[in-house]
């Protein structure tokens, strides 16, 4: 078998391009044995079993939703997949759908094509397949961030836009980041002790609404980025904390700049090593990385739960 990754882009204008391309992906992958895998709304998803016909009860048809639910876990469980694929002596092979993640929250747009990049180097030698079809109606930045981040075209002819996936990664993280609010909490540390610093973001955490569970990943993810900041930067140090919409933000700042090489943490360690700011996007909604000269910020992001509306009385 094969152990080249493949990652392939359709750029299509209707149904019709889209089901001339995805059909023939979805049942050759049936025909070789693939472990087959179509990520689609409701709508695609009884267009494609229609025209997939016997075929379409070998795929294995995910909700679009719940696909796209998070980035960084939803790089990890292909990885896994793939290389469980391939140790079955098959291939994982993906018909994505990127119009879920396309008209989301900027912020997360960004890691979503962040992801579609650096798949390119975490799932490289596992012999995956997954061919992403991006809608001409989708808004024109993501159209052509997706013709950056694919290496082959529909038809398998190299793609003359492929940008490298580690230079792609740092034009996502060129912009900086939006200046606290001015009533965020702030807490200067000036001692390796993390332990009131743990205090002071638990007590936060949970006067804000964050259920317990959420309060301990936020504090492993806290722990972990101030170790970092230590052992990277240089004072001041300083941590911030405030809500954003429906996000609790956890800020860590310090004087210098990091030296971690390019990855901060984008890719799942291969072998199983220290999982460090991989483990910390895991436990996070978001994280977000800035360093340079003038010091580096590492901000954090956890929702909290929705509140449920309250009804109103007319009568």
């Amino acid at each position: 078998m094969n152990d080249a990754f493949t990652h392939r882009v359709l750029s299509y204008r209707g149904m019709d391009e889209f089901l001339g391309a995805a059909v023939p992906f979805l049942s050759g992958g049936v025909a070789e044995g693939d472990h087959v895998v179509a990520v689609a709304k409701l709508a695609n998803r009884t267009l494609l079993q229609e025209a997939l016909g016997d075929a379409a009860e070998k795929v294995e048809f995910v909700d679009a939703v719940e696909w796209y639910d998070h980035p960084a876990r939803r790089l990890a469980d292909c990885l896994t997949d793939a290389e469980r694929a391939q140790r079955e002596g098959r291939r994982l092979r993906v018909l994505g759908d990127p119009g879920e993640w396309a008209r989301r929250d900027p912020a997360e747009v960004v890691e979503w094509q962040r992801i579609e990049a650096l798949s390119n180097v975490a799932l490289r030698g596992t012999g995956a397949f997954v061919l992403c079809p991006y809608a001409r109606s989708l808004p024109s930045g993501v159209v052509a961030a997706g013709r950056r981040t694919h290496p082959e075209t529909v038809t398998g002819a190299a793609n003359p836009s492929y940008v490298d996936p580690w230079e792609f990664s740092r034009r996502c993280d060129s912009g900086p980041l939006p200046e606290p609010p001015e009533d965020a909490e702030v807490m200067p540390v000036e001692t390796p002790d993390l332990y009131w610093l743990r205090m002071y973001v638990g007590y936060h955490a949970k006067a804000w609404g964050m259920p317990e569970d959420d309060v301990q990943r936020l504090l492993v993810a806290v722990t972990e980025v101030m170790t970092n900041a230590v052992r990277h930067g240089k004072p001041p140090y300083e941590l911030r904390m405030w809500v954003d919409g429906g996000d609790v933000v956890t800020e860590v700042a310090d004087g210098g700049r990091w030296a971690d090489g390019a990855s901060f943490g984008l890719l799942p360690p291969r072998p199983a090593g220290r999982f460090g700011l991989w483990a910390v996007r895991l436990l996070c909604s978001a994280l977000q990385i800035r360093t340079g000269d003038d010091g580096s910020i590492v901000r954090l992001r956890l929702r909290l739960p929705a509140v449920p509306a309250v009804p109103v009385n007319t009568g």
